[in-house]
């Protein structure tokens, strides 16, 4: 690999929205049989140079080379044509069709005007057997698992003979078992002669998986090294264009009186008799494996599931939630697993979305008052550093840690008193975790009490006083003393 030519050159590369340069004469190099990890925060430009590499967004200079010609894409189709698969982290599959249709979607084989069902079957199969893993080949991809969707995505990418794979946040939603399994596909590939660009804000992946690492900064790429060259502090250091001492802020915790407590909570099969209490000021870790029940119990608690039994209480009321609307007047908070999907109205501006659980107080006779909304919405916007160019963009043109703010913002001007934080940091860069970790502390020490369910031992670790272990829909173990827990003994209780 060290003596052959690059397999993809990137060089210049430069990409301006309005009002924003995108990319600064970005330069970036692959290697055939190579894995190149692709980091920078949120807004540092990793998902627009994918984008132009994959023929979504045409650059404004620059040149793109594969196998020292250079080539110019117009659109997607041309990526594919020359060789480059592009895995978003939201994946590109149609729920009702099948993982065979979807694999050979837009270029089905086909015999005298009818699509080959029974090749294409027979590709599809003989591809997941190349990959070592089995999917239902007839089962509509809306009732396969998140890992086997990941699966589909790659398996299309062979199909139509890619060269060039690249992997954004492919991690993200998968177990620790799913992952290993990526992991060994990814070593496949790489022996097969594929470059993989893999994009992840999981540190800890990173030196498993990639051979070098290159790192964007602000629309500019600020370094390049292998991966036995560079330390993950330095990684961090690079990436924020700063020292982080540490990684996880530390508090001493005031704890306070009982703010939640949940009793025999059970709506099977998922949620099964589970029992805990919040105190004020204090953060809850509940982790497990995905599938354990943690979500499901989260959303009980916030109305928008209803109990076959148990009781929630809050200090010493019992309250009887029915919906959302009904948690929210108790004092209750969630932020979603999934911002984009249930957290934000993707095509609302950022400050329609910050209003939507505020209307009771920024509304008058049925209307809303806008000016008055604006104003409370620039407020949390400087307080939580949103980085927006106006009030009206849409929601979905913020980075992760952005969007996750906006979430943030609408619901601590609701000044909910019990906080459910559903994986927080998912998908966001190192400096944006950062700001919510301080955050985090910062309303403990405002005696708020905050349930943070989360998937990533580490961050568990690092920001939790009292750790909740759940295991097919029960809480299996409570670690109190966090500072000499370890990482096994979590995944003891998780997998008991």
């Amino acid at each position: 690999m060290a003596e052959s030519g690059p397999l993809l050159e990137m060089r210049g590369i430069v990409k301006t929205f309005p009002g924003v340069n995108a990319l600064r004469g970005v330069d970036l190099a692959l290697r055939a049989g190579e894995v190149l990890a692709l980091l920078g925060e949120n807004g540092a430009g990793k998902s627009t140079l994918m984008k132009v590499l994959g023929g979504a967004h045409r650059a404004d200079a620059g040149a793109i080379r594969i196998d020292g010609h250079e080539t110019h894409f117009h659109s997607p189709h041309d990526a594919r044509r020359a060789g480059v698969a592009v895995i978003y982290q939201e994946f590109n599959l149609v729920p009702a069709l099948t993982a065979c249709e979807n694999i050979f979607l837009g270029q089905e084989i086909s015999r005298a005007g009818f699509v080959a069902q029974a090749e294409e079957r027979r590709r599809a199969a003989a591809l997941f057997e190349r990959l070592g893993v089995n999917v239902d080949l007839d089962k509509p991809v809306r009732r396969l698992t998140t890992a086997q969707h990941q699966l589909i995505e790659i398996a299309r990418a062979l199909a139509f003979d890619a060269r060039i794979i690249v992997m954004d946040e492919p991690s993200a939603a998968l177990t620790t078992h799913e992952v290993e399994r990526l992991f060994a596909i990814i070593r496949d590939l790489k022996a097969r002669g594929i470059g993989v660009i893999y994009i992840s804000h999981r540190l800890d992946e990173i030196s498993r998986v990639a051979d070098r690492v290159t790192i964007l900064r602000d629309g500019a790429n600020v370094g390049e090294r292998a991966i036995a060259e560079i330390t993950r502090a330095r990684m961090i250091e690079m990436m924020v264009g700063r020292e982080l001492k540490d990684e996880f802020p530390r508090r001493t915790a005031t704890i306070g009186g009982v703010a939640l407590t949940v009793r025999e909570l059970r709506r099977l099969p998922a949620v099964k008799d589970v029992s805990f209490k919040i105190r004020q000021g204090e953060i809850v870790a509940l982790t497990g494996l995905i599938g354990s029940g943690r979500t499901e119990t989260a959303r009980l608690i916030f109305g928008a599931d209803q109990p076959d039994a148990g009781e929630i209480r809050r200090g010493r009321k019992l309250v009887k939630l029915r919906n959302p609307a009904e948690a929210i007047r108790a004092g209750i908070a969630l932020l979603t697993e999934d911002r984009k999907l249930q957290g934000l109205v993707l095509g609302h501006s950022v400050r329609e979305n910050f209003g939507l659980p505020n209307l009771s107080w920024l509304s008058r006779a049925g209307f809303v008052q806008a000016q008055r909304e604006g104003r409370h919405f620039r407020r949390w916007r400087e307080t939580l550093r949103i980085k927006v160019p106006h009030d009206g963009q849409r929601a979905r043109n913020l980075s992760g840690g952005n969007q996750q703010k906006v979430v943030l913002a609408k619901w601590l001007a609701r000044n909910c008193d019990v906080l459910i934080f559903d994986e927080p940091t998912r998908g966001i860069d190192v400096g944006a975790k950062l700001e919510i970790y301080e955050l985090m502390n910062q309303l403990a020490a405002k005696g708020k009490a905050m349930l943070m369910i989360s998937s990533e031992l580490p961050e568990v670790l690092g920001m939790a006083d009292r750790i909740l272990v759940m295991h097919d829909g029960r809480i299996t173990g409570e670690i109190g003393n966090v500072a000499q827990a370890t990482q096994e003994q979590i995944m003891e209780f998780a997998v008991a």
